[in-house]
């Protein structure tokens, strides 16, 4: 790990950093989040009787959509050849509402950890968004990376 912000040059103006003479190695970023809501809500989108459809089928879409295109919205992001993404929901009874977890891979000279961030945010704004009409104080907390692997700073595994 580096003190330094590097998406900053030595007169402190805001530069995307260079990777090309960084060595392409397999990398991983796993990012999760929750989405709180009302038992009522859980109970709509668990049975599947949301208006909409399938919200976890058309939020999982979201994400994967949103990973591929996480250079365009962070604007110091380097467009990336991503080689998969999954995002898998646990239905979570005493929150109540869903456990998110977005894992991205590529192979390339940068990592992936805004890619997976980007993924499990909006899955859980696509949920959001598809059941705001029954329940608008819905709660998205604890953004995070859990995992991050490949690269010259090696493996990190949140506690």
């Amino acid at each position: 790990m580096t003190d330094k912000l590097t998406h900053f040059d030595a007169k402190g103006d805001a530069h995307m950093v260079d990777v090309g003479d960084k060595p392409v190695t397999d990398r991983v970023a796993t990012a999760r989040c929750c989405i709180k809501m009302k038992p009522e809500t859980f109970d709509i989108i668990s049975e599947g009787r949301a208006k909409k459809g399938d919200v976890l089928g058309v939020a999982r879409l979201a994400g994967i959509m949103a990973a591929k295109r996480t250079s365009d919205l962070i604007p110091l992001c380097h467009p990336l050849p991503i080689t998969k993404v999954a995002v898998e929901f646990e239905a979570d009874a005493t929150l109540p509402g869903f456990q998110i977890e977005a894992t991205v891979k590529t192979t390339g000279q940068t990592g992936v950890e805004m890619e997976a961030l980007t993924a499990a945010s909006v899955t859980a704004l696509t949920v959001y968004d598809m059941s705001k009409a029954v329940d608008k104080a819905m709660q998205i907390q604890d953004l995070r990376v859990v995992l991050k692997d490949g690269g010259k700073s090696g493996r990190f595994v949140a506690t």
